[in-house]
C-alpha cells in the first residue's frame, strides 16, 4: 500500500468505518489504512465488507471486518464490547429516498431515520464513552449538502441529514473540553459505483452525468477518494483545532445559498 503524507500519520491508531463495503466508506477505509491506521471495516453486507478488508490486507494494511446493522443499538454495543479501543469513528453508513411530501410515507422517513440518524447515535453511544475515558478521539459523521440546504425531492433525506449536522454540533458542544473531536463531512454529488450504475441506465449517460453534476459550480461530481481525503485530515492530529465543523466538499454547490 502506498504511503500517505507523513503529516497525516495514523500509525498506532484504530479506526472504525461504517458502510465501508463500497463507495465513500470504502475509500475512507483505504485512506485511513494507507496512513497507518488499523481499520475495522463495518458493513451490513458481509460479502462486500469482507472483500474490502481482504483488499486492504493484500495491500499490507491491518484490516478486519465486522458485520453490523447500524440501526441496532444492541448490535453496536456488542461490537464495542468485543473490540479494542477505537480512536477514529467514521459514521458513513447511510441510505436515501427520492420523494417530496406526497411521495414520502411515514415508513420511508422512519427507515431513513433509523440508519442516517439513529445509526450515528448508536455508534457514538457505543464507542464515544471509551474515547472520553481516554481523553482523545475523532468522530466523523457523513452528512451531505442536504444537511445544510434543502435538496429538491429529497424530503426524508434532507431532514435526516440536517439531523446529522445537529447531532455533530451538539456532541462537539457537550464534549468540548474532553480531547474528543466531532465533525461532519457534507459532500455534494459523488460519483460512487452506485451512482455510476444509475447513470448507465439512462438512454444518454453523458447527458445524465452533466445534469446530475450541474448543481456543482465546477461542473463535475466528486470522486470518493476526494471525500476520503477530508476524512483523513479530520482523523489526523493536524485537525486538532477542528471540532463542531461541517466540511463542505460540494464543488461550490452551496456557495451561493
Amino acid at each position: 500500500m502506498s504511503s500517505a503524507p507523513s503529516v497525516f500519520n495514523l500509525a498506532g491508531k484504530t479506526a472504525l468505518v461504517t458502510g465501508a463495503g463500497s463507495g465513500i466508506g470504502q475509500a475512507i477505509a483505504r485512506a485511513l489504512a494507507a496512513a497507518g491506521a488499523r481499520v475495522w471495516v463495518v458493513d451490513r453486507d458481509s460479502a462486500a465488507g469482507e472483500a474490502t478488508a481482504a483488499a486492504l490486507r493484500t495491500a499490507s494494511a491491518a484490516a478486519e471486518f465486522a458485520l453490523l446493522d447500524v440501526s441496532s443499538e444492541p448490535e453496536a454495543l456488542a461490537l464495542a464490547a468485543r473490540l479494542d479501543a477505537v480512536d477514529i469513528l467514521v459514521n458513513n453508513a447511510g441510505i436515501g429516498h427520492v420523494g417530496n411530501l406526497t411521495a414520502t410515507t411515514a415508513a420511508d422517513l422512519d427507515r431513513l431515520h433509523a440508519v442516517n440518524v439513529r445509526g450515528p447515535f448508536n455508534l457514538c453511544k457505543a464507542f464515544v464513552p471509551g474515547m472520553l475515558a481516554r481523553g482523545r478521539g475523532s468522530v466523523i459523521n457523513l452528512a451531505s449538502v442536504g444537511g445544510v440546504v434543502a435538496v429538491r425531492d429529497r424530503l426524508a433525506y434532507t431532514a435526516t441529514k440536517h439531523a446529522v449536522v445537529g447531532l455533530t454540533r451538539a456532541l462537539a458542544l457537550d464534549h468540548s473540553h474532553t480531547g474528543v473531536r466531532f465533525n461532519a463531512i457534507c459532500p455534494g454529488r459523488v460519483e460512487t459505483p452506485f451512482v455510476q450504475a444509475r447513470i448507465a441506465e439512462y438512454p444518454d449517460p453523458a447527458k445524465a452525468y452533466r445534469e446530475m453534476a450541474s448543481t456543482q459550480l465546477n461542473g463535475r461530481m466528486a470522486r470518493p477518494d476526494e471525500i476520503a481525503a477530508s476524512a483523513l485530515y479530520l482523523a489526523s492530529d493536524e485537525a486538532a483545532m477542528v471540532t463542531g465543523s461541517c466540511l463542505m466538499i460540494d464543488g461550490g454547490w452551496t456557495a451561493g445559498k
